[in-house]
């Protein structure tokens, strides 16, 4: 059996203990049931982001966005389809920045959108900017995996 990777439920925010090689099984939340890797990018408060960005033991893509944004706007779907195509190895969540504006100058984000990438607690690499999503998968396996 390999070795238990930790995922905070992004619904509730639990911390389950997933074995590695089920991650690609649909793991369901041990308290609420909530799918665990399901593909699909989940909008987040600031609190869940802080947990799963400290806790989670795959790698974590965040977004931080606003409605207004235009440039935000055209990458969600591109953002959605990089987390679909990666769903078995890599986590991804969106926080609105006009929402949780505290995200904004804890992680020292001057412009959106923005990228960030956790891996094993720690801020990995960011990328400002909009993006397609192959350039978000190349961009999340390379400093990732």
């Amino acid at each position: 059996m390999s070795d238990a990777k930790k995922l905070t439920c992004l619904s509730c925010g639990a911390v389950n203990k997933v074995p590695a090689d089920k991650l690609g099984a649909k793991p369901k939340c041990g308290v609420c049931g909530e799918g665990l890797m399901t593909g699909k990018v989940k909008d987040v408060d600031f609190a869940t982001l802080q947990k799963a960005a400290k806790n989670d033991g795959i790698p974590l893509v965040v977004d931080l966005w606003a409605p207004w944004c235009g440039p935000c706007r055209m990458m969600a779907p591109e953002f959605s389809k990089a987390a679909q195509e990666l769903k078995d190895s890599v986590r991804f969540v969106k926080i609105n920045t006009d929402t949780h504006q505290k995200a904004l100058s804890v992680y020292n984000v001057r412009g959106i959108p923005t990228m960030l990438l956790f891996r094993k607690g720690k801020e990995v690499a960011r990328q400002s900017g909009a993006a397609r999503a192959p350039e978000i998968i190349k961009w999340v396996r390379t400093r990732s995996m």
